[in-house]
C-alpha cells in the first residue's frame, strides 16, 4: 500500500513539474515575442519591434539633449514606423539593383568620421565596441550610402533641365551669384589699440610690412601667423573666411582679391582694428576656366587567351618600330589596337584635358614633345605607344558655366521630385502594419 502511494506521490510531482515547466516556456516564449515581434509587412520584408524602438530612443535622446519638444509618443510612434517603412522600401530596390559596398569603402567613411571626433580609426572602433554598437554603427553606414545613391540614380532622372531654364537662370541675379567665383583667402591682422601713440601705431605697420615680405619671399601666411603668434612681439588676430563668394568677403578685402593671382599676399591694409594680411590660396569656379588640353592618340594592345605579357610587349614595340619606318599610325591603330573608344578614329582620343587620362598615362605624354612618338609603356589596360599631335589652352568658361547653372537647377528639384518618387514607391507597395 506504501509503495503504491509513493509512486502516486512520484507521479502527481513529475506531472505537476511538467506543467511548471510547459508554463516556463509559453511565458518564455511569450516574453521572446513581445521583445522582437514584427511590427509591419513591407512587400518582401518586415520591420521588426527592436527596429521602431531603437529608432525612437534615438530621436528621443536626441531630442532631449537638444531641448527640442517631441509630438504625443503615439503620434511620434506612427511617424517613425512610416519612416522606416518608406527606408525599407528603398533598400530593397537598392538590392535588387546591386547598390552595395565593400567593407574598405565603410572603413573609409568611418575614418573620416574618426577625424572629425578628432580621434583615430582604431580609437573610434574602440569606442564603439565598448559602447555595444559598432557592427550597428557600420550597418546603419551602409544602408544611408545604399539609400543616397539609389536615390540620385533614381531621381535625377526624373529631371529634365532644358536650355531655356539654364539660359533663364544664367540671366538672372540669382544664376550670376551661383556661377561666381569662390574665392579661400589666408588672413591675419597685427591688432592696434585705440590710444595707440604714433610710434607704437607706426612700429606695428612696420611689424606687419615685414610679415608680407615674409611671405612674399616664400612663407606660406599661416607659417608666418603661427610664428609672429608665438613670439608674441605685437598682438595677432585671425579669421577663418573658408570658402566665400566676393560678396560675402569683408568690403575691406572684396576688391583687393577680385585682382589678385594664386598665392598672391596683400597688405598690409589698414583698418580699425589693425593692419591685415591677406593671401589668395585657392580660387575654383568663375567665368573664366583656361584648361590645358593635349590632342593625343594611341595603340593599346592588352594581353588575352592567345598572347601573353612578353608576347603582347613585342608586339607593341614591332607597331612603334613600323611607324618609325614610315607606317600610318592610324591605319596601324585601326587594324590592331584594343581600345574600342578610339579604333575607329585611327587612335585619335582628341582634345583631351589636363588631369583626365590615367596618371601613368598623364605622366607619359606631359613629357613628350609635339610630334614626338612615346617608348612602349604599360599601364592596367595594357601596353600602349603614344603620340602627342598638338598643345593648347583652351577657354571653357561657357560650357563651365552651363554645367553650373543646370546643376544649380537640379538641386533645386531635386527635393520636390525625391518626394514625389516616395510617395510613388509608398503608394504602389504592400503595406501591412500588424497591431
Amino acid at each position: 500500500m506504501s509503495k503504491v502511494i509513493h509512486q502516486s506521490t512520484r507521479l502527481t510531482t513529475v506531472f505537476l513539474l511538467g506543467l511548471l515547466v510547459a508554463g516556463l516556456s509559453t511565458t518564455l516564449l511569450a516574453q521572446r515575442q513581445l521583445l522582437d515581434r514584427v511590427v509591419a509587412v513591407v512587400d518582401e520584408d518586415v520591420i521588426l519591434q527592436s527596429e521602431l524602438e531603437r529608432r525612437l530612443a534615438e530621436i528621443i535622446g536626441s531630442a532631449q539633449r537638444s531641448g527640442r519638444e517631441l509630438p504625443p509618443m503615439d503620434e511620434l510612434r506612427d511617424e517613425v514606423l512610416e519612416s522606416l517603412v518608406i527606408e525599407n522600401l528603398q533598400l530593397q530596390l537598392a538590392d535588387r539593383v546591386s547598390i552595395r559596398f565593400d567593407d574598405d569603402t565603410i572603413n573609409r567613411i568611418m575614418g573620416n568620421m574618426a577625424s572629425n571626433n578628432n580621434m583615430t580609426f582604431d580609437e573610434y572602433v574602440s569606442t564603439l565596441e565598448a559602447q555595444g554598437v559598432y557592427l550597428q554603427t557600420r550597418e546603419d553606414i551602409r544602408k544611408q550610402m545604399a539609400i543616397q545613391e539609389l536615390q540620385r540614380g533614381m531621381v535625377n532622372r526624373r529631371i529634365s533641365i532644358t536650355n531655356q531654364e539654364i539660359e533663364n537662370f544664367l540671366n538672372s541675379e540669382t544664376g550670376r551669384e551661383a556661377v561666381a567665383a569662390d574665392y579661400f583667402i589666408e588672413h591675419m591682422v597685427v591688432l592696434r589699440g585705440e590710444e595707440d601713440p604714433q610710434d607704437l601705431d607706426t612700429s606695428k605697420r612696420n611689424y606687419a610690412a615685414d610679415l608680407v615680405a615674409r611671405i612674399e619671399e616664400g612663407e606660406t601666411l599661416p607659417q608666418v601667423r603661427n610664428a609672429a603668434t608665438s613670439a608674441g612681439v605685437f598682438p595677432i588676430n585671425a579669421t577663418n573666411f573658408g570658402w566665400r563668394k566676393l560678396v560675402d568677403l569683408p568690403a575691406l578685402f572684396s576688391d583687393i582679391v577680385s585682382d589678385m593671382e594664386l598665392g598672391e599676399v596683400a597688405g598690409p591694409i589698414e583698418a580699425g582694428n589693425g593692419y591685415h594680411i591677406i593671401q589668395l590660396s585657392d580660387r575654383r569656379g568663375g567665368t573664366e576656366q583656361l584648361v590645358d588640353q593635349t590632342n593625343v592618340r594611341h595603340i593599346l594592345l592588352a594581353p588575352n587567351e592567345i598572347r601573353n605579357e612578353e608576347q603582347t610587349k613585342a608586339a607593341i614595340e614591332d607597331l612603334r618600330e613600323q611607324i618609325i619606318n614610315g607606317a600610318d599610325f592610324a591605319t596601324l591603330a585601326r587594324q590592331n589596337s584594343d581600345d574600342a573608344n578610339s579604333v575607329v578614329a585611327g587612335g585619335d582620343l582628341d582634345w583631351v584635358n589636363e588631369n583626365s587620362l590615367p596618371p601613368l598615362m598623364e605622366n607619359i605624354i606631359d613629357n613628350l614633345e609635339i610630334g614626338e612618338l612615346s617608348e612602349p609603356f604599360r599601364t592596367d589596360a595594357g601596353w600602349h605607344i603614344a603620340e602627342v599631335l598638338d598643345r593648347r589652352v583652351y577657354d571653357i568658361s561657357s560650357q563651365y558655366t552651363r554645367v553650373q547653372a543646370e546643376n544649380a537647377l537640379r538641386n533645386r528639384k531635386f527635393d520636390l521630385e525625391l518626394q514625389n518618387w516616395l510617395i510613388e514607391i509608398r503608394e504602389e507597395a504592400f503595406v501591412e502594419f500588424i497591431d
